[in-house]
C-alpha cells in the first residue's frame, strides 16, 4: 500500500474532506481563504529554521538554493505574511513565523504518522534539535534520548553543543526545540522561556585517580590556586563560577576549553584539574573507567541546576513533547538514584 501526500489546502473554518486533503484551519486569516500550498513548502521552512540559512537548508534537503528560496517565498505570499528575516549571515524566523511554525510542524508530524500507519517506508524523517552546554550528558541526556527513540524510526534527535547564550538564543529563535543549561542561584532566563529543573547538583573538583587530592575528603580554593587549572571559556556558567570562586587570584596556569566534555578529557590526560557540576561527572564513561574521580569543594555551599528550557507556547509538536517528557523522567530517576551530595 502506498500513500502519496503532496497537496493540501488552507481554508478557514473548513472540515477535512473525504479526498485526503489536509486543512490548516488553525492559521485561518482572510488572506488564507482558498489558498493552495504544497507540503514541501512547510518542510522547506522547517529546514531553514533548523539549519539557520537557506544555503545549509538546501544542502540538507538536496535541492538548489534558488528552488528553496522560491518555495519559502511562495509560502509567504500565499499566507500573506513574512516568515523569515533574511540577512547576509543567514535567515532567521521572525515572530510571525514562530507563531505559525508550531501549526506547520503539527501538520508534518500528522503526515508522518499517517505514512507510518500505512506502512510507507519513505516517510519524511522529523528532526528534534536539542541544544546543550555539554553537561549531564551521560547521566540525563543520552539515556533520555535512547528511551525516546525506541520504536520511533521516523524521528531523529540532533544534540548540539553550544554555549549558554547559544542555547538560549537558539530556543528563542526556534532553531532549537529544547535546551539544556546550567544555572547558578539568582540566574534569570528570558520571560519568553519556560524552565524545568531536571537535576540539582554541586560543584566538585575533578582530578585523575592518582592525584594526591583523590585521597582527600575535600579540596580547598587555596589548593586549587596552586594547581594547573582547566577552565571553561566565557559563555559557560562554570566560567562565571570559577571567576567567583577565585576572585582576583586565579591559578597561575590556566587552560581554557569549550564544554565539560573536553575539560574532562584534559583532566584524564593529566593536563590539570577542573571544577564541574557533580551531575556532569557521575556516570561519565571516564569516571566509570576509573580515569576520573571527584571531590567536594571545602566550605562551598553553591548549588548548580541543570534546567530544561523551551519556548512558552500553546502548541508543542508531539515529538518535542515526548522528548521533553523523557528528559524529565530521566532527571527524576537520577535524583532518586543519586541524592544531593557534596562529592564522592
Amino acid at each position: 500500500m502506498s500513500i502519496n501526500i503532496h497537496d493540501f489546502n488552507v481554508q478557514a473554518g473548513s472540515s477535512p474532506p473525504l479526498d485526503g486533503r489536509f486543512f490548516l484551519s488553525d492559521v485561518a486569516a482572510p488572506t488564507c481563504q482558498g489558498v493552495n500550498m504544497r507540503l514541501e513548502q512547510l518542510e522547506y521552512l522547517a529546514a531553514v529554521v533548523q539549519h539557520g540559512s537557506l544555503r545549509r537548508a538546501s544542502e540538507h534537503l538536496h535541492i538548489s538554493q534558488p528552488a528553496l528560496s522560491e518555495g519559502v517565498g511562495k509560502l509567504e505570499r500565499e499566507l500573506g505574511v513574512t516568515l523569515l528575516d533574511r540577512h547576509r549571515s543567514g535567515a532567521r524566523i521572525n515572530r510571525s513565523g514562530r507563531e505559525l511554525l508550531a501549526h506547520m510542524t503539527e501538520v508534518l508530524e500528522a503526515v508522518d504518522r499517517l505514512r507510518a500507519a500505512a506502512g510507507d517506508q519513505n516517510g519524511v524523517t522529523r528532526t528534534v534539535r536539542v541544544g546543550t552546554v555539554n553537561t549531564g550528558t551521560s547521566s540525563v541526556v543520552a539515556p533520555a534520548v535512547l528511551a525516546f527513540q525506541r520504536g520511533r524510526r521516523s524521528t531523529t534527535v540532533e544534540v548540539v553543543d553550544l554555549t549558554h547564550p547559544g542555547v538560549v538564543d537558539g530556543v528563542l529563535e526556534g532553531s532549537l526545540d529544547l535546551g539544556l543549561v546550567n544555572l547558578l542561584s539568582g540566574d534569570e532566563l528570558p520571560a519568553e522561556l519556560e524552565a524545568t529543573v531536571l537535576v540539582r547538583g554541586v560543584p566538585v573538583v575533578v582530578v585523575p585517580p592518582d592525584h594526591p587530592w583523590a585521597s582527600q575528603e575535600s579540596v580547598t580554593v587555596d589548593e586549587l590556586r596552586e594547581e594547573r587549572f582547566v577552565a571553561m571559556r566565557p559563555g559557560y556558567v562554570m566560567h562565571r563560577f570559577a571567576q567567583r570562586l577565585f576572585g582576583g587570584r586565579p591559578p597561575a596556569t590556566t587552560y581554557r576549553t569549550d564544554g565539560s566534555g573536553m575539560g574532562k578529557l584534559l583532566v584524564a590526560d593529566r593536563m590539570g584539574v577542573t571544577v564541574l557540576p557533580d551531575y556532569s561527572v557521575v556516570d561519565d564513561p571516564l569516571s566509570r573507567a576509573g580515569l576520573l574521580v571527584h571531590r567536594p569543594l571545602a566550605d562551598d555551599r553553591t548549588e548548580i541546576t541543570l534546567a530544561l528550557v523551551q519556548r512558552r507556547a500553546q502548541r508543542v509538536p508531539e515529538s518535542v513533547r515526548e522528548l521533553r517528557h523523557a528528559l524529565v523522567r530521566r532527571g527524576q530517576a537520577y535524583r532518586e538514584r543519586v541524592p544531593a551530595r557534596s562529592g564522592s
